[in-house]
């Protein structure tokens, strides 16, 4: 009996890749540390967290590096002659690209976080550290887990993993109804759009056999003919859950509240690697998992690319400067708008000859709007400090009273609306345009086109305002050191780029095929 159990149980055991998995280890192992630390540091010395934070974060950035010398897969399954099958992890570029992107994300994150802590202490409203610190760094990892995954149930968990902790970092501010409120609106939509996702899952688990995107990819070929309307369905509904994260309309709703009622820091991070993890699980499920049925997500994701860009700059467009925290929700409605440019060539892969290039361009575009919508994100949260209710109004002479920090922000305006010196927001939308185009989707290039000049109108608004005459004294403070470096790291990275835009899209090749 044993000499035959013996070798099955061998077969069960596999060697793990430490390394391939470093970046997410590092940020959950962290996450842990920050949680027990928390136990044991008195009041004054919590601050530590914050730092331990970011230098965990770095870490696991750094560890990307090891991993740039060729892809690396764990988690495999075994043929009977000993060769892998199917992982459930892979470490290509595209996931490294995607790692990059959150880690480097999260840690701007972190030191917007920084000082909106140290703000908010003694306050009424200030934020418990530990607990902020440990769901924000185990958000991270999930949300770095997501683009190695290469099953459905791993990318599932990912999903959660990223999505749970910040519904809880939604709500953190204490005694504060507005928080409460769209911690609650985006729990209830979350889960929802992960019980349809589920749903999805499931039938195409039934027409498939399978859960591992290769292996779903060559079924899906050989489906019998009772069973393609389920797989079609199971396409359909796989999707939902991933177009929720990424803000795409109908799925958008949750959006506005949600950033007001958030820390802002916490809205940055969702309006950046929230999208990250939502556009990787599309791009994963469509062109690696369901290439064969391109006719069903094609004209989908196109459609939704449509709506969601005219539906957030539409909105964003009726934005009024004087109302209560107009600035937040203005850049809630634009992240919506660049959610659908971000679908443009995703929708479009499914016409092209040329994949891997079409998903290129959004994965170019989603690099560039992280930059500069995190640092319009810390330039807001500058204000913040002495304009609590953030309304764009407050923005009028910002040039007179910090002429450097409303240069910075009508430069990350000019790149959100694609316009010079923004050369990066310039290429990058002139690189989505053209996947569109190069598709034959002349249409969408066209609703494309109009948005762009909607937008324009009131991203070149805001940026007038910040020159504009003051309407009193204008109350200044020092920047503190964290918000001073997260607002310079994303000045220079835009700035780079718009000196050499070609890199954006080098770098971004995904190399899925």
């Amino acid at each position: 009996m044993t000499a035959v159990a013996a070798p099955s149980v061998a077969s069960l055991v596999q060697s793990v890749d430490w390394l391939a998995i470093a970046p997410p280890t590092i940020a959950a192992v962290v996450a842990l540390v920050v949680l027990v630390a928390d136990l044991f540091l008195g009041e004054r010395r919590k601050a530590l967290l914050g730092w331990v934070s970011v230098a965990g974060l770095a870490a696991a950035a750094l560890a990307l590096l090891p991993l740039l010398d060729g892809d690396r897969s764990t988690f495999c399954l075994k043929t009977l002659k000993g060769e892998q099958a199917a992982c459930s992890y892979t470490a290509d570029h595209f996931t490294l690209v995607i790692q990059f992107l959150v880690l480097a994300g999260a840690l701007l994150t972190a030191l917007l976080s920084i000082t909106g802590i140290k703000d908010a202490k003694n306050t009424p409203r200030a934020l418990p550290e530990g607990e902020f610190w440990f769901l924000l760094l185990s958000s991270a990892a999930g949300a770095a887990l997501l683009p190695a995954s290469r099953d459905l149930a791993t990318l599932v968990v990912a999903l959660e993993v990223a999505s749970l902790p910040a519904f809880a970092l939604v709500g953190i501010k204490r005694d504060d109804r507005r928080s409460s409120e769209a911690a609650l609106k985006f729990f209830l939509s979350s889960v929802t759009a992960t019980a349809v996702t589920l749903l999805g899952v499931s039938f195409v688990y039934a027409t498939t056999g399978t859960l591992h995107l290769t292996r779903i990819a060559t079924a899906l070929t050989h489906v019998d003919g009772q069973f393609h309307t389920l797989a079609q369905a199971g396409v359909a509904l796989t999707l939902v859950g991933f177009a929720f994260k990424t803000a795409a309309a109908p799925f958008h709703f949750w959006v506005p509240d949600t950033y007001v009622g958030a820390p802002l820091p916490v809205a940055a991070y969702l309006s950046v690697i929230g999208k990250a993890v939502g556009f990787s699980g599309i791009i994963l499920v469509t062109v690696v998992a369901f290439p064969s049925y391109a006719d069903v997500w094609g004209p989908a994701l196109a459609a939704l690319a449509a709506l969601t860009m005219t539906v957030g700059n539409v909105a964003a467009l009726r934005q009024q400067a004087t109302r209560a925290y107009s600035a937040v929700r203005l850049l809630a409605w634009s992240s919506v708008g660049q959610a659908g440019y971000l679908l443009v060539p995703i929708a479009a892969a499914a016409y092209s000859k040329d994949a891997d290039k079409a998903i290129g361009s959004t994965v170019a575009y989603a690099l560039m709007y992280a930059a500069v919508n995190l640092g319009a994100f810390a330039v807001a949260a500058l204000v913040a400090r002495t304009k609590p209710l953030n309304r764009i109004s407050d923005y009028r002479g910002l040039y007179r009273s910090r002429p450097l920090a409303a240069l910075v922000l009508g430069f990350f305006l000019l790149c959100l609306a694609g316009l010079p010196p923004g050369i990066i927001g310039l290429f990058a939308k002139v690189t989505v345009f053209s996947a569109a185009v190069d598709a034959g989707l002349g249409w969408l290039a066209v609703v494309m086109a109009v948005n762009v000049v909607i937008a324009l109108y009131y991203y070149l608004q805001w940026t007038a305002t910040l020159f504009r005459s003051p309407e009193g004294e204008q109350a200044v403070q020092r920047i503190p050191a964290p918000l001073t470096a997260a607002i310079g790291l994303t000045a220079v990275i835009g700035v780079v780029l718009s000196g050499a835009p070609q890199m954006v899209l080098r770098f971004a090749s995904t190399g899925l095929f």
